[in-house]
């Protein structure tokens, strides 16, 4: 092996490690377990790791790239905290790339494909329910594999990947946003779309896919609301 095979074989092996980083940082934040506002410190990142702060600083820039963190000069990395119309932006996005993502899917999907989506719809059927917050977490995550599944399925490789940076940050929307009690993403919804696609309907799954994306915008409380005290926030 010459000295040009181990440098590729380095920044591969580099590469891998800045991926799973990002990865785990991800579900994290969608998943709340870290909160906006959190900082991310590169060094902490990098011991936990086990990684240089330089690959710390490239995961941490991807998730930037995603619109998951914020970075401030002189201050580092946070958790993003979406504003309302951010958030709008978010869906807005999303009724202009699905629809697409539908008509793409409808002529390669296999009946495979359709057995894995009820696969997909049983789970999302058994976290809905459930209680709790790591149930509605879930619920949020099964929810928006659905429409992973679909933009894999349409086989547009990059449209995928700037669908996993939406349903991520939508997740992240939703799990700040959400009404409580209000399921994220209608179950029903998903049946029925699938078995438009199941039944080669093009019109009726886009369609049904705008009413969606309305509907889950629709359950957030995307309303500015006007600051508060802390003695009046506590009712004191």
């Amino acid at each position: 092996m010459n000295i040009n095979d181990k440098i590729i074989l380095k920044e591969s092996a580099q590469e891998d490690r800045t991926l799973v980083i990002r990865d785990a940082l991800r579900n994290a934040i969608v998943d709340r377990r870290l909160s906006p506002g959190t900082k991310l410190s590169e060094s902490e990142v990098g011991s936990l790791f086990d990684v240089s702060r330089t690959v710390a600083r490239a995961a941490l820039q991807m998730l930037a790239f995603e619109g998951l963190v914020r970075t401030e000069r002189n201050r580092g990395a946070f958790v993003s905290h979406p504003s309302p119309d951010e958030a709008r932006q978010v869906f807005a996005s999303r009724r202009l790339i699905e629809p697409g993502l539908i008509s793409a899917a409808i002529g390669r999907i296999t009946p495979e494909d359709i057995a894995a989506f009820r696969q997909q719809l049983e789970e999302e059927g058994r976290f809905m329910n459930e209680r709790g917050p790591a149930m509605r977490r879930a619920e949020i995550k099964a929810s928006g594999d659905f429409h992973l599944m679909l933009a894999s399925v349409a086989g547009n490789a990059i449209l995928q990947r700037f669908m996993e940076e939406l349903v991520a940050r939508s997740s992240l929307v939703i799990a700040l946003y959400g009404r409580s009690g209000v399921s994220s993403c209608g179950h029903s919804e998903h049946a029925a779309l699938l078995d438009a696609l199941e039944k080669g309907d093009e019109k009726r799954a886009r369609d049904l896919m705008l009413h969606h994306i309305d509907h889950i915008e629709a359950d957030l409380d995307l309303q500015v609301k006007d600051e508060m005290s802390l003695r009046d926030a506590l009712d004191l």
